[in-house]
């Protein structure tokens, strides 16, 4: 596994689980593409930062699949402040120099993976 690309996830993990907005917006690129539950598109740093704040949530690597030098998808036990119990998710991240530029959460790994073979494959052929 590269190590940058897995310093840059790991270091969005530990932002996004400390709840701390500065950190946060400093460990994503401008802007960072995101998908999840409420929608997918681009936002800056500082609207990733207020998710951060806002959402509550904590994810918990568990497992890492390398896709390429810019690509990992990554199972995470996910919890926000009402969850009874982690509910597991994969997330497909871009990174790009230090920074995470793409977080794209999926509901499981297999589509996670799809997605990203996909993304690779389509950068291939630009």
């Amino acid at each position: 596994m590269d190590s940058a690309l897995e310093a840059a996830i790991n270091e969005w993990h530990a932002s996004v689980n400390s709840a701390d907005p500065e950190r946060s917006a400093r460990a994503v690129g401008d802007p960072i593409a995101v998908l999840g539950p409420k929608g997918a598109g681009p936002i800056s740093p500082e609207e990733f930062a207020g998710w951060v704040e806002r959402s509550g949530i904590k994810l918990v690597p568990r497992s890492w699949h390398p896709v390429s030098e810019r690509l990992m998808v990554v199972e995470e036990d996910a919890t926000w402040p009402e969850s009874t119990s982690p509910t597991r998710v994969a997330t497909v991240f871009r990174v790009t120099g230090e920074k995470v530029t793409a977080s794209l959460r999926l509901p499981d790994l297999r589509s996670a993976l799809e997605l990203a073979y996909i993304c690779r494959e389509m950068a291939a052929t630009e």
